[in-house]
């Protein structure tokens, strides 16, 4: 229960994405991160977004060997993910501020939202089968646990990845659709 693994073993088995050691980071470093990020405004879907991109950034830093660790592991794991919840309050702040400036401008507001549908649409429709089972069932609010149920994944952490690189996918097909440049000259 209270096994200690070098970081040594950790960034290896991050690197061979090994179950066991997935589930030992969430195990042992998920409390952590959920404590700074709700006690910094943040939701318990909040918690997971940032654990899990902090997962992914710890992967592609040992992948791509730009992984420079000054301190413990567990302590250079909570720096990504404080970094990566800072930048998220200051898109929201940011966004939250756009929001109440240009609440009087209904018609660009209806206009951008048709146009942000049919991106999102035309995206969504190039993902994998699987990517779009995945966003649909998020969508409908299932959890991690009924996704992985449904979509006979090992386990809930495999669901939560599996949603993270979804939207990333969708994310990255509306940045290549051609109107979705029109789309952000709209919104300025």
């Amino acid at each position: 229960m209270f096994r200690r693994i070098s970081d040594t073993a950790i960034i290896e088995g991050v690197r061979r994405q090994d179950d066991r050691t997935l589930n030992w980071l969430y195990d042992n470093f998920l409390q952590t991160v959920r404590h700074h990020v709700l006690k910094n405004s943040g939701s318990e879907a909040d918690v997971s977004d940032v654990f899990q991109e902090s997962i992914i950034t710890l992967y592609r830093q040992i992948t791509e060997n730009t992984l420079n660790l000054t301190t413990d592991l567990k302590g250079y794991f909570f720096g990504i993910a404080r970094n990566i919840w800072s930048s998220q309050l200051r898109l929201k702040r940011r966004n939250t501020e756009l929001n109440t400036d240009f609440a009087d401008e209904s018609y660009t507001d209806g206009l951008t939202d048709a146009i942000l549908e049919k991106i999102i649409s035309r995206a969504f429709s190039k993902l994998k089968p699987d990517a779009q089972r995945i966003l649909v069932l998020f969508s409908e609010g299932c959890s991690y646990e009924e996704i992985a149920g449904k979509m006979n994944l090992k386990n809930e952490t495999y669901a939560r990845r599996k949603k993270y690189l979804s939207k990333e996918s969708l994310m990255s097909l509306m940045k290549e659709d051609p109107e979705y440049r029109d789309y952000l000259d709209l919104r300025k």
